[in-house]
């Protein structure tokens, strides 16, 4: 009789509503990483759909509290090579499988 409910919480669990972000590489500090991680779930729960809205909100909030020359990019499906500012680059991900890339070149 078990069965049922555990089908119902895991269909539950597998439809992606979570978004809380996991950090797979950064070397900011844990103050900066707090606010970035919170600037980009807001982000991409207000634009679910919209990567490139997402990535513009994420850009200019951060640029408002961090200064100017910061980079975003957010997508399901993206490899990179960069040059960055030191204690200034974060990737991470938003939803399991929606991945959000910052960071800060002169």
């Amino acid at each position: 009789m078990t069965e049922p409910e555990d089908e119902g919480e895991t269909g539950n669990a597998n439809k992606g509503t979570t978004n809380y972000p996991l950090v797979n590489y950064s070397d900011m500090n844990e103050e900066m990483i707090m606010e970035a991680s919170e600037m980009c779930v807001t982000a991409c729960e207000k634009y679910p759909n919209d990567n490139c809205a997402a990535a513009k909100m994420v850009k200019r909030q951060f640029e408002q509290k961090a200064g100017v020359g910061w980079q975003v990019v957010i997508g399901q499906g993206f490899g990179f090579e960069i040059t960055y500012d030191l204690n200034s680059v974060m990737l991470l991900y938003v939803g399991g499988n929606t991945g959000v890339l910052i960071w800060k070149c002169a």
